[in-house]
C-alpha cells in the first residue's frame, strides 16, 4: 500500500513588527571653633597671581559638532519618553522565513500527514535615533569666560549637543518656565520633573544622617539666619539635601553648578519647585556655565555675604567681576584642590579681603570623600560606560593622594594589574608598600588598558601618550579639574570622534587605531555615574559647619587668610555619623585624660597628627 504525504504547512508572508527604542534619560593657624556656632549642636552624651586662576593651556576655537557627552536622566527620574524610531534599511533583515521539522501525524485510514512547521516571525528592529541639541553659542557671551577661569570649561566641548534627547532643542535659558507658587527666579530644565526629584532627595536624606540631625538640634535656634550663602556645587541629590538643611537653619541660597555633565536635572527642578533660585541643567555649554554663575550673583537687592564654591570659579567670578561685592562677603568656604590653591594665590599677594576656610584638607574630606567615595565610584563609573571586565587589565593611575589611593585599592581588589605614578617620594613609598608598582607614565603607556588621573595638576596625559596608548585604551579622569588630559589636542582634523553612548566617544586615529575618551576628561564618577550618598554627607556636614563657624565668628577671630577646619570640628562631624553604624565611643577617664593631657571631650589628635 502506498502511503501518500501531505504537506500541511503553508508559506506565510513574515509581518514587520515595528519596535521603537527608548532613549535613557603649606600649614595654617587653626584657630578654636566659635561656641556660636555649635553651641546648641553639642554631640551626643557618649559619644601665583591672584589677578588670574591657575594657569591653563591656551584653548583653541570652539569645537565642531560631535563633541561632548549626552546628557541622561537619573533611573530614578521614573517616566522615560520615546525617541524616533526609524526601520533598519538592511535587506537581510526583512522577510526571512524559518522552518523547523514537525513529527509525523497518522490518521485512522493511515494518510501520513507532516505536522505544521512552526513560522518564526521576523521582528523588524527600529534604529535608536538620537536628536542632540545644537544651539549654537553667542559669541557675545562667550568672551565673559576668557580672563575668569578656565578649571571646568577647558575640554572645547559642544556641551550643548548632548542635552536631553528627550526634550525639544531649546535651550533652558530661552524658556518661560514658573513654579507652582508663581515664582520664575530660576532655570533649569524642565520644571515638571520636580516630583521625581524630590523623590530621589527623599532617598539621600536617608544616607545623610549628620545633616537630618542639624535640622533637628538647630532649626530652633537658626544659626543662619541672615546669612545669604551663593554656592556653586554639584547639584545632586545630595547637595539639595545640603541646600535644604541650610535654609531650615535660616539662610537664603542661590546656586549654580559647578560641572556642566554633573547636574541631576530633576533634583534641579525639585529644588526650584522649592523656591531655591537654581540655574543649572546637565549639558550646558561654556557661555552657559558662565551665565548661571552671573544669574546667581548679580540680582537686584541681593547681596551674597557666604559663598560655598568648589573649583573656585564662583569665588573669582565674583572676585573680578564684582569686586565691590567680594569687599562685602564674610567668609569662603572651598572644597576642592583647584578652589583652595586659587585662595592661598590670593592670600599670598595680599588680595584675599575675605576669611576662607579650607575644607578639601579637613579630615573628613580627604580621609573619606577623597578616599572612599573613590573607591567605590571609579568601578560605577567605568562599568555604566564601558561594561568592562576588570580582571586582569593592566591599569595605570596617575597621582597617588587620597583620590588615588582609593581607585588603585577597588581597581587591584577587582584584580587588575595596577601601576603608579607619583611626584611625591612619601606618597610614591606608600604605593610601593601597598603592592603597587611605581613607574613612569611612558614606560607602561603602550602597554596598559586604562589610563585614570587623580593629581589635580594640568596636562598629565599629553598628546604624546596619547598617540603611543594602544587601540581601546580607555582614558579618563577623577581629578576635578579637566585639564589632566589634554583633550584639546585631539581636536584636529586628522582624528575622528565617534559618539558611543552618553559621556563615552571614539577618538580614531588616521591608521584606524582608537582609544575611548569618557566625559571629555571631566570628573568621572559624577559625570559618568554617581557617588555613595552616606561619604557625601559627611562632606556636606563639614561644609555646613564651616559656614556656621565663618558666619558667627566673632570680628577678629579668622582675619583676610585661609584657614583649615578646626578639629574639634572635623571629630563633631565624625560623631555625628557613627549612630549609623550603632558604634559606641570609649570614653577616658580622669586619669586616663591626665595623663594624656586631653581634654575628655576633644580634641584627640594634634593638628599635625596625619590619621
Amino acid at each position: 500500500m502506498s502511503v501518500q504525504v501531505v504537506s500541511a504547512a503553508a508559506a506565510a508572508k513574515v509581518p514587520e513588527v515595528e519596535l521603537k527604542d527608548l532613549s535613557p534619560s603649606e600649614a595654617e593657624p587653626q584657630l578654636g571653633l566659635s561656641t556660636a556656632a555649635v553651641s546648641a549642636m553639642a554631640p551626643p552624651a557618649g559619644g601665583g597671581d591672584p589677578e588670574a586662576p591657575a594657569p591653563v593651556a591656551e584653548r583653541p576655537p570652539a569645537p565642531g559638532p560631535g563633541s561632548g557627552p549626552a546628557a541622561a536622566l537619573s533611573p530614578a527620574a521614573g517616566k522615560v519618553p520615546q525617541a524616533s524610531a526609524m526601520k533598519r534599511s538592511d535587506p537581510h533583515h526583512q522577510h526571512q522565513r524559518h522552518r523547523d521539522g514537525g513529527e509525523a501525524l497518522v490518521s485512522p485510514d493511515g494518510t501520513v500527514t507532516e505536522a505544521p512547521r512552526t513560522v518564526k516571525k521576523q521582528i523588524q528592529f527600529a534604529d535608536q535615533k538620537q536628536e542632540f541639541n545644537k544651539r549654537p553659542t553667542k559669541i557675545g557671551r562667550r568672551s565673559l569666560s576668557r580672563s575668569i577661569s578656565q578649571s571646568s570649561t577647558d575640554s572645547y566641548s559642544s556641551a550643548a549637543s548632548y542635552t536631553d534627547s528627550s526634550d525639544d532643542e531649546t535651550s533652558p535659558r530661552d524658556k518661560q518656565q514658573k513654579n507652582s507658587k508663581g515664582s520664575s527666579d530660576f532655570c533649569v530644565k524642565n520644571i515638571k520633573q520636580a516630583e521625581f526629584g524630590r523623590r530621589e532627595i527623599e532617598i539621600a536624606e536617608q544616607e545623610m544622617p549628620a545633616l537630618m540631625a542639624l535640622r533637628k538640634r538647630a532649626q530652633g535656634e537658626k544659626p543662619l539666619a541672615g546669612a545669604k550663602i551663593v554656592g556653586c556645587t554639584h547639584i545632586t541629590a545630595q547637595t539639595a539635601v545640603l541646600m535644604e538643611t541650610l535654609g531650615a537653619l535660616g539662610a537664603q541660597c542661590r546656586w549654580a553648578a559647578c560641572n556642566i555633565y554633573s547636574t541631576l536635572n530633576e533634583v534641579a527642578a525639585a529644588l526650584a519647585e522649592n523656591g531655591f533660585p537654581v540655574f543649572a541643567w546637565k549639558g550646558e555649554s561654556e557661555d552657559d556655565f558662565w551665565w548661571c554663575i552671573d544669574r546667581c550673583v548679580n540680582v537686584e537687592g541681593w547681596q551674597p555675604n557666604m559663598i560655598l564654591d568648589d573649583g573656585g570659579d564662583l569665588t573669582h567670578w565674583i572676585y573680578k567681576k564684582y569686586p565691590n561685592m567680594f569687599k562685602k562677603i564674610k567668609g569662603i568656604v572651598e572644597e576642592s584642590v583647584t578652589g583652595v590653591h586659587r585662595l592661598y594665590q590670593l592670600s599670598k599677594a595680599g588680595k584675599l579681603c575675605v576669611p576662607a576656610m579650607n575644607v578639601n584638607d579637613s579630615v573628613t574630606k580627604q580621609k573619606f570623600d577623597n578616599l572612599y567615595c573613590c573607591r567605590e565610584s571609579i568601578l560605577d563609573g567605568l562599568k555604566r560606560t564601558t561594561d568592562m571586565m576588570f580582571g586582569g587589565k593592566q591599569v595605570v593611575v596617575c597621582g597617588y593622594g587620597e583620590v588615588g589611593k582609593g581607585c588603585c585599592a577597588a581597581l587591584k581588589a577587582m584584580g587588575s594589574i595596577v601601576y603608579v605614578t607619583e611626584i611625591d617620594p612619601i606618597c610614591a613609598l606608600q604605593a610601593c608598600m601597598d603592592g603597587f608598582r611605581l613607574v613612569k607614565l611612558n614606560e607602561v603607556i603602550r602597554q596598559v588598558d586604562i589610563v585614570i588621573t587623580c593629581t589635580g595638576n594640568k596636562n598629565v596625559v599629553t598628546r604624546e601618550h596619547l598617540d603611543r596608548m594602544k587601540n581601546s585604551c580607555i582614558v579618563c579622569n577623577m581629578g576635578h579639574s579637566n585639564t589632566e588630559i589634554d583633550v584639546a589636542s585631539l581636536r584636529t582634523p586628522e582624528l575622528t570622534w565617534e559618539r558611543v553612548r552618553s559621556q563615552v566617544d571614539h577618538v580614531i586615529w588616521p591608521d584606524g587605531k582608537r582609544i575611548v575618551l569618557l566625559a571629555e576628561g571631566r570628573l568621572l564618577n559624577l559625570s559618568c555615574s554617581t557617588v555613595p550618598t552616606f561619604v557625601l554627607s559627611i562632606t556636606a556636614t563639614t561644609q555646613a559647619l564651616a559656614l556656621i563657624e565663618l558666619y558667627n565668628a566673632p570680628e577678629g577671630r579668622y582675619k583676610q587668610d585661609v584657614y583649615l577646619l578646626p578639629k574639634k570640628m572635623d571629630e563633631y562631624v565624625a560623631s555625628l555619623h557613627l549612630p549609623t553604624f550603632d558604634a559606641h565611643l570609649t570614653e577616658l577617664t580622669d586619669e586616663q585624660a591626665k595623663y594624656l593631657g586631653l581634654n575628655k571631650n576633644g580634641p584627640f589628635k594634634p593638628n599635625y597628627y596625619r590619621y
